[in-house]
């Protein structure tokens, strides 16, 4: 059964780490929603007449948010029709409060959680400290709009329940404070595929 491995959380808390290192054991289609769409953005955001490496802003979710996630579900989507194992990498903040957000998109290939086998690992830091130095420790001009408007942004770093319709063992709550041991990842891979 294909496996569609949601790597849910908030800006920094490392999802794309964790799903790199985990890809790495086990190959998969590796969807990270922000290099999908950010050709798209930068070019859409410029066109607007706003700064083209903004993530963050109430602009840029107007102009850019809702393409970002359609352009990656139907991209994950294509792959879980071919029988591939995918890798999805998003906040999802908005679908994950919706219960029937992803039957929805399953049923637009015919399939459920029945035929396509759906892990989130939801990740997360111990607190808004460790955000932040990460944040400001990867130097990304995408990340300008976050460190300026820090209060704001910073509502966005609560850990959130999925409210998706899964089996309480098809989602993992992981705290990524410390180091990304091999011992950790080995963890992940045995949540994801079994012992």
């Amino acid at each position: 059964m294909e496996k569609m491995v949601f790597f849910l959380g908030a800006a920094g808390a490392g999802k794309t780490t964790v799903a790199e290192a985990l890809v790495r054991r086990r190959g998969a289609a590796f969807l990270d929603m922000d290099t999908l769409l950010r050709p798209a953005a930068r070019a859409i955001m410029t066109v607007a007449g706003h700064d083209p490496n903004d993530r963050d802003s109430p602009e840029y979710k107007a102009l850019c948010r809702d393409l970002g996630y359609r352009i990656t579900m139907d991209a994950a989507l294509e792959n879980a029709r071919l029988g591939m194992d995918v890798y999805i990498v998003g906040p999802f903040t908005k679908e994950t409060a919706d219960r029937d957000w992803l039957d929805r998109e399953l049923a637009s290939i015919g399939a459920t959680t029945g035929d396509i086998d759906v892990k989130v690992i939801y990740v997360f830091l111990a607190d808004e400290r460790r955000y932040r130095e990460r944040i400001e420790g990867r130097e990304l001009e995408s990340d300008a709009w976050k460190l300026a408007h820090w209060s704001e942004f910073s509502r966005s770093l609560s850990r959130r329940d999925i409210r998706w319709a899964l089996p309480e063992q098809s989602v993992l709550y992981f705290d990524n404070s410390d180091a990304l041991t091999e011992e950790k990842i080995a963890s992940l891979e045995r949540f994801v595929f079994g012992s």
